[in-house]
């Protein structure tokens, strides 16, 4: 692809997102609310992360070559071929020299499967090996003489049709790895170029990819395999179309799939929560290869941005891959013999319990996944791009996906909000992988697995319930309680009933008020889509910085509260602490909390209900009770060094604007915090005595950084003139002016 090309669909990124229908006060500003440092992560530490867990998965080896999965006693799907590139990765770095003879024998046994067909493939999985066989060929040859040379070469140009097993059926994620892989041996000469690219244009404009792309509000890839869409799997799909335009394909449709998949890579930045991990929702979601396919396509827009000159926005990609890379390493074991591979889902449990896994979460494959996307991403990483705040950190955005995935995250700050506007009402392998109701609420610099997590609605859990009329007629049958996020519980004929236990009934409906990368105002208006009939609700979020305040109210007479999902256990056991106005949960050990202060004072929280084990662990459903007409809560994700809790508790109060804490004040469309304040409007006073520290000559949206009561940095979303402490400046859209 000519590079000016490529610089022009990099330079329409900035415009594309808002024309789709994203909410955002801006997506340019680059004031943090928090101090901000680069973590920049060095080629050196990526091979570490790579050679031990290969050192792992090698013991799992057979004479044969191949990875045996430790759990399932026998080879599975792509393990073999993904760990031989992995472990070519490492010789290549001049690492891993005592896994050569391991990643030999892998290799040795991937091309004979690969040259036998379909049949003599593992589980028949046969794209999944094209490309890291074709592109490990490289990587071996100073290993290998020149005739086992030569033969490697003849095995890897086996044709498609050999290799894919019901090449014209596999039309979902599967289709793009043998895309990809097809246009890998194109470049390496091992594949006729007419033939390979017939194939790549069939599958784009006749078997679905194109459509999976174009009809999503934001080109995220839709995989057609569950409702709603998986946010896990769509990095599937768009991660190999992406690797394949970097790697110059050059077909009729390029430059429409170049469009597409840039500004479905470019929405996954705002979709990234504040910790770094990758989103939440849908089948194979908390699995930690996702945070590793969020790390590659990360890395590779930042090389790609930062070639055409597009320096600020390769910045923020490369801050992304960090974010995700820190997010990975939560999950790297310490225990022997596992010592330096990683857990497959996103917690501490024996892995034989296969906990939050779906049929194909197996250790080998997905072990397999986590190092070959990370030795891909150590060939393609640009080391010179310096690191920039990801959006993640900035805030100043409410994105609402495509209803196909029913999404909404809103980011304050580096703040995030997510919450599912519609649950999985049609069970995938036996499960419901998306919740409705709030799902995750992560914070900068803090651990987000302290939730309210990512909510959980188990098919097998729960009391099976008849909802019957006065004369006995049954009107719908369900098992209630057997879900929980962050939203309403009502009492229906004498039993409790959350919003996640409905899925099939009920919906959110989002509202946004106020967009700020300081202050985010949004309600969600839960409504029954159904003729079931029940209660409406309205909850309102203030999402700051520092804290989220929500209010829930029903629309209805009737007993409710709010569902308040506790991270209790996630195969070790967390500090839990209940009161009547404050609950607590905290990892031993750990300095950051969870806290869940209740702003009613005659509100409760109601321990009673069962907990229930998500793909995080086990979830205790409180709820938050009040005798008043709403229920008020302060979310408070507490990091080392911020104000304790108890004492948050005891300041907050509502002002007639808004309210005001230790952790800062809202006031209509201003949020003042302890290192940044800013709003909407022309005037600024920091303390509160009267004296105005920033006055504008416009009104306009604006960002200012403080300490010690002096501003250090200010922004603004135009042209204006500014008197900041009586000093006068001349600012510019989007361009930060330092003053100290």
């Amino acid at each position: 692809m000519p590079n000016s090309f490529l610089t022009y669909l990099l330079c329409l990124l900035a415009t594309l997102l808002p024309i789709a229908g994203f909410t955002q006060s801006s997506p340019t500003f680059h004031l943090t609310a928090n101090p901000w440092e680069p973590q920049e992560i060095s080629q050196a530490q990526l091979l570490e992360v790579i050679e031990a867990t290969c050192a792992v998965a090698a013991t799992f080896q057979n004479d044969l070559g191949a990875i045996v999965d430790p759990f399932l006693g026998r080879e599975h799907q792509y393990a073999t071929p993904y760990f031989a590139y992995a472990v070519g990765t490492l010789l290549k770095a001049g690492a891993g020299e005592s896994l050569k003879e391991a990643g030999l024998l892998a290799m040795e046994h991937s091309l004979k499967c690969l040259a036998q067909g379909s049949k003599s493939i593992p589980d028949e999985h046969g794209e999944f090996f094209i490309s890291p066989l074709a592109k490990a060929l490289a990587l071996y040859q100073p290993h290998v003489d020149k005739e086992r040379y030569a033969k490697w070469i003849e095995q890897v140009k086996t044709p498609l049709s050999k290799i894919m097993q019901n090449q014209e059926g596999r039309i979902n994620n599967w289709r793009t790895y043998a895309m990809k892989g097809e246009w890998d041996r194109v470049k390496l000469g091992l594949a006729d170029r007419e033939e390979a690219v017939t194939f790549i244009e069939k599958a784009w404009l006749v078997q679905t990819q194109r459509a999976r792309i174009l009809q999503d509000r934001h080109f995220l890839y839709q995989d057609w395999s569950s409702d709603p869409q998986s946010l896990a799997v769509e990095a599937v799909g768009r991660g190999n179309l992406l690797g394949l335009v970097l790697e110059g394909y050059d077909g009729p449709s390029a430059e429409e799939m170049a469009s597409a998949i840039f500004a479905g890579t470019h929405t996954t930045l705002f979709l990234q929560a504040a910790d770094g991990q990758a989103p939440t929702n849908g089948r194979t979601d908390n699995h930690v290869f996702n945070d590793v396919l969020y790390f590659l396509g990360f890395e590779a827009m930042a090389s790609a941005s930062q070639a055409n000159g597009q320096t600020a926005l390769a910045g923020q990609y490369k801050r992304a891959a960090s974010l995700a890379f820190i997010s990975l390493l939560r999950w790297q074991r310490t225990d022997a013999p596992w010592k330096g591979s990683f857990y497959i889902t996103k917690n501490f449990f024996d892995p034989a319990d296969r906990i939050g896994y779906q049929p194909a979460s197996q250790w080998g494959n997905y072990t397999g996944a986590i190092v070959y996307h990370l030795a891909e991403a150590w060939h393609i990483r640009n080391q010179t791009v310096a690191e920039q705040p990801a959006p993640t950190e900035i805030g100043g955005y409410v994105l609402e996906t495509d209803p196909k995935f029913g999404t909404l995250v809103a980011n304050a700050g580096g703040l995030q909000v997510v919450a599912n506007l519609r649950g999985a009402s049609i069970p995938k392998y036996n499960q419901s992988w998306t919740p409705l109701g709030v799902t995750r609420i992560t914070k900068s610099g803090w651990d987000g697995r302290l939730g309210p997590s990512d909510g959980v609605q188990d098919l097998e859990a729960g009391t099976p319930f008849l909802l019957k009329t006065a004369t006995g007629e049954i009107l719908d049958s369900y098992r209630y309680q057997s879900g929980v996020t962050l939203g309403p519980e009502w009492m229906e004929r004498d039993h409790w009933v959350r919003i996640s236990d409905l899925p099939a009934n009920y919906q959110a409906i989002p509202e946004v008020h106020f967009v700020h990368p300081l202050l985010v105002r949004f309600s969600l208006h839960y409504t029954y889509v159904t003729g079931r009939g029940g209660p409406y609700f309205t909850q309102e979020f203030v999402v700051t910085p520092d804290a989220v305040v929500t209010r829930l109210n029903a629309l209805q007479a009737v007993p409710f509260g709010l569902t308040v999902p506790l991270l209790e256990n996630d195969g070790r056991s967390l500090d839990v602490q209940v009161s009547d106005q404050l609950a607590k949960t905290q990892f031993s050990g750990s300095r950051d909390s969870q806290h869940f202060i209740a702003l009613n004072r005659d509100s409760h929280f109601d321990g009673s209900s069962l907990s229930l084990k998500s793909s995080y662990g086990w979830l205790k459903p409180l709820r938050l009770e009040s005798t008043s007409g709403s229920v008020d809560l302060l979310i408070y994700p507490q990091k080392p060094n911020e104000p304790d809790a108890s004492a948050v508790a005891q300041s907050f109060r509502w002002t007639s604007e808004g309210f005001e804490s230790l952790l800062g004040t809202v006031a209509g469309n201003t949020y003042i915090g302890s290192h940044a304040a800013g709003g909407e409007g022309r005037t600024l006073d920091l303390n509160g005595n009267g004296i105005f520290d920033v006055i504008f000559d416009l009104d306009c949206q604006f960002v200012v950084q403080h300490r010690s009561g002096r501003i250090t940095a200010i922004e603004s979303d135009r042209p204006v003139g500014a008197i900041v402490q009586g000093r006068h400046y001349s600012l510019s859209a989007y361009k930060p002016v330092w003053l100290e």
